[in-house]
């Protein structure tokens, strides 16, 4: 088992095999309560659930499960309001806590739920996609979608605990190891050439353990600097800038990895480099890199994305894989980037 430590919200992240079954155990030497409310999804909830509670129930944890339909579709305002009137129904109080069991997307709605409800209650994320191991489990940005973009509406609300266990991980659908794949490539061209080189090479699979504790050291390390997203941890945008106007421009019939994979091709290209390498690991990974969308449509999204301060952007720019730099930019010069990174022309 790795153990990463995350001084920024005082929480450790536990990854290896078979932490389900202890989970009860772990929770409660990490949050004070012994009431939770578990918040999973139609399709995480019927594999895992009843396994999470046995051991919640072992550790003297009285827990109720609130589960919602599967898919981004969900990540919603009303989504969120059920979440939150299932916790007050069931009478749960500030010393209670909330565990999100799923992907990214249920992750990200019960971090949510959590940092609303009562002002504030303990959360604990136990992730069973790879992207939401590496990704979206750690660093508190929790969330929830407007039909005019994503993550417009959240909080910052780190948990108690990570429990990462990669026998969930390693059974997991090839389409969804992909998109972990795709977050996992972002980490290597950030800061770490060996992780991009195992990406590259298929060697990563080998070890899964050790490679998703390096992604989420890297994560942690952005997120022990900057934990309110105002400087370095601008860097995990790697990609996203680009991804998320995919991602909005498709309806989200795209996933989220395959929507950074592109971003990422895009931003190579944006700062004029050579994106070879970066196509090679993406294939590798059974990964897309060319955008569907037409330049209006990316401009249009891309104008809502939450990352939009006043009248700037800041791109998150490669200059050689293990080392990215930020650009502020304009909002009125956006349209020349996003031709660039589509390969339609130059950028000022």
């Amino acid at each position: 088992m790795r153990t990463v430590n995350v001084k920024s919200g005082n929480y450790e992240v536990l990854i290896g095999p078979g932490l389900l079954g202890g989970a009860g155990e772990r929770i409660a030497q990490a949050v004070r309560g012994r009431r939770c409310a578990v918040v999973t999804d139609d399709c995480v909830g019927p594999l895992y659930a009843d396994a999470l509670v046995a051991s919640l129930a072992k550790a003297g944890i009285r827990a109720d499960v609130f589960s919602f339909p599967n898919g981004e579709k969900s990540k919603t305002l009303a989504t969120f309001a059920r979440t939150v009137e299932f916790f007050a129904a069931r009478e749960l109080t500030r010393s209670d806590f909330v565990v999100a069991l799923g992907g990214g997307v249920v992750g990200d709605l019960a971090g949510f739920a959590a940092a609303a409800y009562m002002r504030g209650v303990d959360c604990v994320q136990i992730p069973t996609t790879l992207l939401a191991a590496v990704d979206s489990s750690v660093g508190g940005k929790t969330a929830v979608d407007l039909p005019m973009g994503k993550n417009l509406v959240g909080a910052f609300h780190q948990p108690r605990l990570v429990l990462c266990d990669t026998e969930i991980i390693a059974q997991l659908p090839q389409p969804l190891l992909r998109d972990g794949a795709a977050e996992m490539i972002k980490c290597g061209v950030l800061r770490d050439e060996a992780l991009f080189a195992a990406m590259a090479d298929g060697s990563w699979k080998e070890n899964l353990e050790d490679a998703i504790a390096r992604c989420v050291s890297i994560k942690r390390d952005y997120v022990d600097e900057d934990a309110f997203d105002n400087g370095a941890r601008q860097f995990l945008n790697f990609g996203h800038t680009f991804g998320h106007a995919v991602e909005k421009s498709m309806n989200f019939t795209l996933s989220h990895g395959q929507c950074v994979a592109i971003g990422m091709v895009m931003a190579f290209r944006a700062a004029g480099l050579d994106d070879t390498e970066i196509i090679r690991a993406l294939i590798a990974c059974s990964l897309p890199t060319a955008s569907p969308c037409s330049l209006d449509a990316l401009c249009a999204a891309a104008l809502l994305d939450k990352k939009r301060r006043g009248g700037m952007v800041t791109l998150v720019l490669p200059r050689s894989i293990g080392k990215c730099f930020l650009k502020r930019v304009p909002v009125a010069e956006l349209r020349d980037w996003f031709a660039r990174g589509l390969g339609a022309g130059p950028c000022a």
